[in-house]
């Protein structure tokens, strides 16, 4: 269940004036934060209340980007679509490669010698140096992730609320950035199974008692 908004236009950037075409939009959550005289004087162009939380999306091709001072609300998305959801990933600290890189390991029995050690990283005499792009341990998580194609179950639009099927990156109470999806695929279908030939084992016949 994600909270979405609502949401200001903050800023609109066209290709005359800026190169490229975006939507800088704010989160509107709450008591409106402390800012200082260029961020309020920001806000002020735009006729929104200052904002904890700034992301600039790219406008799609062929549609209108909204003007400064808009208010964008969950009700944009419908109940069954598809939907792209981006944000950062939570944070695992310092790694080693088995858990980092899915390393196999060594062998975990007694007297093995070799466990969870990254093993060998390269050949001594040619190329003499450790080619790039080596996976070795180092920090793990904290990155920008996208999932994609996640269905939405639910939308509320009297308290800015989705409901989507499937996981979301990061730790509950972050930010994501929720967008229609660009690469949507179909739903899988469950399929009928054909009705076949029903085949009835027969039991064996009874031997005739006789005399021999």
């Amino acid at each position: 269940m994600l909270k979405a908004g609502p949401c200001v236009v903050v800023q609109t950037k066209s290709v005359d004036k800026d190169g490229y075409e975006a939507v800088q939009i704010g989160f509107v959550e709450g008591k409106a934060p402390r800012a200082n005289k260029a961020m309020a004087g920001h806000y002020a162009k735009a006729n929104v209340p200052p904002t904890r939380v700034r992301r600039e999306v790219k406008v799609a091709k062929g549609a209108s980007a909204p003007a400064a001072g808009s208010e964008i609300a969950c009700s944009i998305f419908a109940a069954g679509e598809t939907v792209d959801v981006i944000g950062t990933s939570k944070g695992k600290g310092f790694q080693g490669v088995m858990k980092r890189h899915n390393f196999a390991g060594g062998a975990a029995t007694h007297g093995s010698m070799f466990h969870r050690a990254p093993g060998s990283i390269g050949a001594s005499s040619y190329p003499s140096r450790v080619v790039k792009g080596m996976r070795a341990a180092g920090r793990m998580g904290g990155d920008r992730v996208t999932v994609r194609n996640l269905k939405i179950v639910q939308v509320d639009g009297e308290n800015n609320l989705l409901v989507i099927r499937g996981a979301v990156p990061g730790a509950p109470g972050g930010y994501l950035i929720v967008r229609k999806a660009i690469a949507g695929k179909p739903e899988p279908q469950v399929q009928a199974e054909k009705a076949g030939k029903v085949t009835v084992a027969k039991k064996p016949a009874a031997a005739k008692k006789g005399k021999k």
